[in-house]
């Protein structure tokens, strides 16, 4: 596992061991991150449920302006960062955003871009989606990326949410998600499948 891109390209990142952990493969993140694209220079990050942190610390390397990193266990997101010398820019978060909620330290921060990266099978997307404190954290313009298993659907009814991209990498799906009607011009395909938007259009438009 290491950087893609950037400051820190190459950086080899500190893995966390076990049967049930699943960090977002290299090919997924480039790909991500090459969809993003310049948008995500100078933009505020969170990157929660965030396992080693390798998503946030990838925006960072691109030359997002800050990074928020959220998760249960933070021993290897401090370790990563120090690796990259993020400390500075960064700020980390160790709690159950499910039964917790948003810490209150995040309440007055919004954030131009939003990782959800939860193990799979347990609707803690879903979850998290039921939380009105997480919405206060979003722009109107904001993007949210979700990863989940290929045979997940995901499940944004009531939510306010829109998804305007979905890609299919082996047995991950990514989507692409911000607040409806924040997308003029363009049709989200959970409205019409046939229509499916360029996001970088759309980042571009909307950072414009």
């Amino acid at each position: 596992m290491r950087v893609i891109s950037g400051d820190c390209k190459g950086r080899k990142l500190v893995k966390i061991h076990g049967s049930k952990i699943r960090p977002t493969a290299d090919r997924v993140k480039e790909a991500v991150f090459n969809i993003l694209g310049s948008q995500i220079k100078n933009a505020r990050v969170l990157d929660l449920f965030a396992g080693t942190g390798a998503l946030g610390i990838e925006a960072l390397s691109r030359g997002a302006g800050h990074a928020t990193f959220m998760d249960l266990s933070c021993d290897t997101i401090h370790k990563n960062l120090q690796l990259c010398d993020f400390g500075y820019k960064s700020q980390v978060f160790c709690c159950d955003i499910i039964k917790q909620g948003i810490p209150k330290n995040l309440y007055d921060q919004v954030f131009d871009f939003i990782f959800l990266d939860p193990p799979y099978g347990n609707k803690l997307i879903e979850h998290l989606f039921k939380k009105d404190q997480f919405f206060k954290n979003l722009k109107k313009n904001s993007t949210i990326i979700t990863e989940q298993f290929y045979k997940e659907k995901l499940d944004i009814q009531d939510t306010g949410l829109d998804i305007y991209r979905q890609k299919k990498y082996s047995k991950t799906i990514i989507s692409f998600l911000t607040v409806a009607g924040s997308f003029e011009g363009y049709l989200p395909i959970n409205k019409k499948k046939s229509c499916r938007a360029p996001i970088g259009s759309f980042i571009n438009k909307q950072k414009g």
